[in-house]
């Protein structure tokens, strides 16, 4: 009789074990099902600020001279910008550079002679109002400048693009992830995990880089900002139920 009940509880132990286990693996095998999707979304916005490279080059016999009247003519244009209301802390010199201005022996025996100097100085202003763009490179070219390397718009404060943005890629995520549980018969839980991906930076329009004679006066060009655009990409892993 010993032997028997021995046999029993064994058997019942084996049965409770083999229970517990099949709990186990239908619990990990609910816990493994899930869905993951990528969201895209995008928001434009008007651009509020922009940013233009402008810069004088000059040509003398010697350095002296060509610094001489590169520095006169940058002195014009900070004044210029003075009174477009463009504060200082919003110039920054981006080039100064000196080199010569050099001419080959025409006879070809490799004789190289210095005829001059050239000084490059180029600074690159943010303009807060986008409507005084136009104005403003009017004012730097009748100062003196040379040389206008491009225009750049932007977005002083982008939180509220990129909150859109992520809005919209969640919304795009869900509607991914409801179309494909649909497809496969299931419900969707909840979200298990969720990454982010900021992409596509600010797209700018630019104008480009253009040269004028300092000696012409230049009438206020037409500058369209366009739109801006932020895009956010998201990867979410939903749970199946």
């Amino acid at each position: 009789m010993k032997s028997i009940n021995a046999t029993t509880g064994l058997v019942v132990f084996a049965l409770a074990i083999a229970s517990l286990s099949g709990t186990a693996m239908a619990d990990n095998a609910s816990v493994g099902r899930s869905i993951s999707v990528v969201g895209q979304g995008e928001a434009t916005g008007q651009p509020d600020q922009a940013q233009v490279n402008a810069g004088v080059q000059t040509q003398a016999a010697t350095v002296a001279e060509a610094s001489r009247e590169n520095q006169e003519i940058v002195e014009r244009i900070m004044q210029a910008l003075d009174k477009s209301g463009i504060d200082k802390k919003d110039i920054q010199t981006t080039n100064y550079s000196i080199w010569p201005e050099q001419r080959h022996d025409p006879r070809g025996n490799g004789e190289v002679a210095v005829t001059g100097y050239n000084v490059n100085n180029i600074v690159n202003v943010t303009i807060s109002d986008v409507d005084k763009v136009g104005a403003v490179l009017a004012a730097l070219t009748d100062a003196g400048a040379n040389s206008v390397h491009g225009i750049s718009f932007g977005v002083k404060d982008t939180a509220a693009l990129e909150q859109g943005a992520r809005a919209a890629a969640m919304a795009d995520a869900r509607n991914r992830a409801e179309a494909l549980a649909d497809l496969a018969g299931v419900k969707l839980g909840e979200v298990q995990s969720i990454s982010m991906s900021l992409g596509g930076g600010y797209p700018m329009p630019m104008m480009g880089g253009a040269r004028f004679a300092m000696a012409e006066a230049s009438a206020v060009p037409g500058i369209s900002p366009g739109q801006l655009s932020v895009s956010v990409q998201v990867q979410v892993t939903y749970a199946i139920r």
